[in-house]
């Protein structure tokens, strides 16, 4: 593990003063996921506890989607939530903070400490909600376009959809924007807001550091995005109940990351 001299996007940024990163290996990424667990483990219940609270949230969305007829957006919301995830484990690295420095976790203290830091944490969360409503706009234009109609009942999507003509194209026009949106988010939220909780610092500050930590890290960071990813959807496809063990868990791991890169 290494400091890091190399230029950044940045760069461009010369009057917001920000903590140096390190260069890690990929064998040192795949130790965050198991600190991550191993921290679960320490504190299963405010983690079940937090994480089936967001999975309720998420779940009553799905039904009200479909009871008010919009099921057809359950879709781009899903790929929205992924955007906003890394604002919703907030309260998990704070538990791992404190289980790093041997203090107690007791849910109200740990969110005292989240909300002493509402500022710069909501500066960072308007920037991934402000991801979201456009991912999800540039969903319904890209169907607009391709389809011309609206879209339609989650039941027909795939068949309606997937079996047309310009599904390819439109999948792989899909692909490249949310993708490209994605790796922005992923940059920017990378490590941002654990360093909030973490240190006196503040949103512009803690997101041009997580850009340094991931353009440094390429390789290693798309590793990690892409374990996010699948870990994230595993969770989404059990109907939101898996988000209940995967967001605490990625939340913990995520803390373990911005400490490896951070320094």
């Amino acid at each position: 593990m290494t400091l890091s001299n190399a230029s950044s996007p940045t760069d461009l940024l010369p009057d917001v003063t920000r903590p140096a990163v390190r260069v890690v290996s990929i064998d040192e990424s795949g130790q965050w996921l198991a600190r991550g667990l191993a921290d679960f483990r320490r504190a299963p219940g405010p983690s079940l506890l937090a994480g089936g609270f967001y999975s309720l949230i998420a779940f009553g969305i799905l039904i009200g989607l479909q009871w008010v007829g919009l099921a057809s957006l359950i879709l781009p919301l899903c790929g929205g939530f992924i955007l906003v995830a890394p604002l919703s484990a907030v309260l998990f690295y704070e538990i791992s903070r404190r289980i790093e420095n041997g203090e107690p976790y007791p849910f109200r203290a740990t969110a005292a400490a989240c909300l002493a830091k509402a500022g710069p944490l909501s500066a960072v969360g308007m920037v991934l909600m402000l991801a979201m409503l456009v991912w999800i706009l540039l969903a319904l234009v890209l169907f607009a376009l391709f389809y011309g109609v609206s879209p339609p009942p989650l039941g027909d999507f795939f068949f309606g959809v997937l079996t047309a003509p310009q599904s390819m194209i439109f999948l792989a026009v899909g692909t490249v924007v949310g993708g490209a949106l994605a790796t922005l988010v992923f940059a920017l939220a990378a490590v941002s807001l654990p360093m909030i909780l973490d240190r006196d610092i503040s949103a512009l500050a803690a997101m041009a550091t997580s850009i340094d930590a991931v353009n440094t890290n390429r390789a290693v960071m798309v590793g990690w995005a892409a374990t996010i990813a699948f870990i994230t959807v595993c969770g989404l496809l059990t109907g939101f109940i898996g988000l209940a063990f995967t967001l605490p868990l990625l939340g913990y791991s995520t803390w373990h990351a911005y400490r490896a890169l951070v320094v």
